[in-house]
């Protein structure tokens, strides 16, 4: 969904820490061809940014990232600890996250790293439901894995998928890293790199008619089709653009997105001013039923 933009000149820093300066209308086409964000409606925007239709923030990628992925690019972004994560947990039950992290199975847990110390889990209510809930579990060596709070959030309108592709309307269903954050507003005091851009300014409705205006005021990419280490508004797409690109956790419009998960204002600052990328954050996001596996 594509609208006439003509707000500022943005300027996205690079991994070497440079900025790199881009017209607004050419990011905000790249980012409305990604999807997440964008009115659902298909009402524009009344000032529409660069940051407009970044699909919901939705990023696609396939349930099992092709071999010549880049780390951070496929559903099996966090890595996997396999045989041999398998194997310590045997040795010793809290040397991994295994039966410790609720409602996750084998292959699941198989997929989060032996490093990882944060880990959102984003747990939908079934496969076609848009409404999902969000915990995040902290890991310390006095007292295991502690549980933060429920909260309600919001993901893609037609649920979950492991097979995701742009436009699918679908989020995708996986173990993502947690790298980069941003937003419209200023950091809250993250320890994650955060990007303060005025291209995160959205506007429009939602599915449900209800108004986009500061669902990007503060948002960290999921490490779904992305680089990692980059703006949240970086346009690379290790799998190709047809796999979708944008999903990130972002502030709660009151309705279903286009791939993202979608919080509370207040949440979004809470989770943002606990993620640590000393601690290896990841994200383990899908229906019930699909994360029991």
């Amino acid at each position: 969904m594509q609208h006439p933009v003509k707000p500022p000149v943005w300027h996205l820093f690079s991994s070497a820490g440079s900025r790199l300066p881009v017209p607004a209308a050419v990011l905000a086409l790249a980012i409305t061809l990604a999807g997440c964000g964008g009115p659902g409606t298909g009402t524009a925007a009344s000032v529409p940014s660069a940051a407009a239709g970044a699909q919901d923030v939705q990023a696609v990628a396939p349930a099992t990232a092709p071999a010549t992925a880049p780390a951070g690019s496929g559903p099996s972004a966090a890595g996997e600890t396999g045989e041999a994560g398998a194997a310590a947990e045997a040795a010793d039950p809290g040397a991994s996250a295994a039966a410790v992290l609720p409602g996750l199975g084998p292959r699941t847990l198989a997929q989060i790293p032996d490093n990882t110390r944060q880990v959102v889990v984003v747990t939908g209510k079934d496969k076609n439901s848009p409404q999902s809930q969000v915990v995040l579990y902290q890991r310390t060596d006095d007292s295991g894995w502690t549980a933060g709070r429920t909260w309600a959030a919001h993901n893609a309108l037609e649920g979950w998928t492991d097979d995701h592709y742009a436009g699918d309307l679908h989020s995708p269903i996986g173990v993502f890293t947690l790298s980069d954050a941003g937003g419209l507003l200023a950091d809250p005091g993250t320890k994650l790199p955060y990007d303060r851009s005025r291209a995160f300014t959205v506007g429009g409705t939602g599915f449900e008619g209800e108004p986009l205006a500061g669902s990007f005021d503060y948002v960290v990419a999921i490490d779904y089709n992305r680089k990692p280490g980059t703006s949240p508004l970086d346009w690379t797409r290790p799998l190709g653009t047809g796999r979708g690109g944008g999903i990130w956790l972002h502030v709660d419009h009151g309705g279903p997105t286009h791939g993202c998960v979608s919080l509370t204002k207040q949440h979004m600052k809470e989770l943002l001013l606990a993620l640590d990328p000393a601690l290896h954050p990841v994200v383990v996001m899908g229906d019930r039923t699909s994360l029991e596996r």
